[in-house]
């Protein structure tokens, strides 16, 4: 094997003239932070929350801080942890249920087209998918194209459909573009069983992915067109402004919001939806422009109703799918740490 257990390490044989003038931890520490954010974007993609991925990335950094006195150069730092972190993940995902949004409880039939309908239900049985901040996600102009596509909501959707080493195997081969030798290695398997299970694994995202074109979202790099739409998404929801947000939604707009297990799809049903529970007066809602999954976001704040003082508070977290086809609002204050965002403004 290329590495030593980090749990039992054995002796270490590798050229020590670097370990006798810096400390192997301090070493470790300056060598390992720069892997830290794909890391995240690593364990995001297997666990589907950013708030697990920050913690199992310091597990895989404490881990790898106690092991690396004994670590055998002969893999890269970066594969090594990498090994590190996946198998926290597995580790972590053994007797956990997938993460799912709302409409993945059920067929498109199941959405609700009542903007009256109940809220309450089973949201709270289920383990929702969670958004990440697009400032955690590093890519290079060699991986931009299938780092940005793998974070993507409909995407993620469709890899937790996946067994979670299947899902492993596809994200270590077509995002990390490690070979299937070094997955091998990785994964303490064999290139014959990942190449099948790769196989595998890429028929069933095709299964589970409608079409294409939902699996694998537009393209919105332009940032003046980027922000445009956030402006105007922005300006139509503080301003409690029909008209503009019916310009902006598309036809077949689909409206989630976790952890309510309710989702609405059509876009009058939706319009119906938000001016009757969603929208407040003006003054009463301030929306941010962030970046989320690689797609357009915005942080809203909102004062509560009655509220005498002037504070507003952290609200929920939108993420627009690329042409407005689907609108996905994380009702989790808790997520604005993650954004590096305040709880009140």
């Amino acid at each position: 094997m290329y590495w030593c257990s980090v749990s039992d390490p054995a002796p270490r044989t590798g050229n020590p003239d670097r370990r006798t003038t810096v400390p192997a931890q301090q070493d470790f520490i300056e060598r390992a932070a720069p892997f830290r954010s794909e890391l995240i974007a690593h364990c995001y993609r297997m666990l589907g929350s950013v708030h697990d991925a920050e913690d199992l990335v310091q597990e895989t950094y404490l881990r790898g801080w106690r092991g690396y006195p004994e670590f055998e150069e002969r893999a890269a730092l970066r594969t090594w942890l990498y090994r590190i972190a996946t198998t926290a993940c597995l580790r972590a995902l053994e007797h956990r249920a997938r993460r799912v949004l709302p409409a993945g409880l059920g067929p498109p039939a199941a959405a609700s087209v009542d903007p009256d309908a109940s809220l309450d239900g089973n949201g709270g049985t289920h383990r929702w998918l969670e958004p990440i901040p697009d400032a955690l996600l590093r890519e290079t102009p060699e991986t931009a194209f299938a780092v940005r596509q793998s974070v993507r909501l409909a995407v993620m959707t469709a890899l937790h459909e996946l067994p979670a080493r299947q899902r492993a195997v596809l994200i270590l081969r077509d995002v990390v573009q490690f070979s299937a030798a070094e997955v091998a290695e990785l994964l303490e398997t064999t290139p014959t069983a990942v190449n099948s299970s790769l196989q595998r694994a890429r028929a069933r995202l095709a299964e589970v992915s409608a079409t294409e074109e939902d699996a694998v979202e537009p393209d919105w790099d332009n940032p003046a067109e980027r922000r445009a739409l956030l402006d105007r998404y922005c300006a139509a929801f503080e301003n409690a402004d029909m008209a503009a947000l019916t310009k902006l939604l598309q036809a077949d707009v689909k409206l989630e919001m976790p952890p309510l297990p309710v989702w609405f799809t059509g876009r009058d049903t939706v319009l119906r939806f938000l001016s009757a529970r969603a929208f407040a007066k003006r003054g009463d809602v301030a929306l941010i422009p962030t970046a989320a999954n690689a797609q357009p976001a915005v942080a809203e704040y909102r004062r509560s109703a009655g509220s005498s003082d002037h504070v507003m508070r952290a609200h929920s977290i939108h993420v627009l799918t690329p042409g407005t086809a689907a609108l996905t609002v994380f009702l989790d204050p808790a997520l604005f740490s993650a954004f590096g965002l305040p709880l009140s403004r």
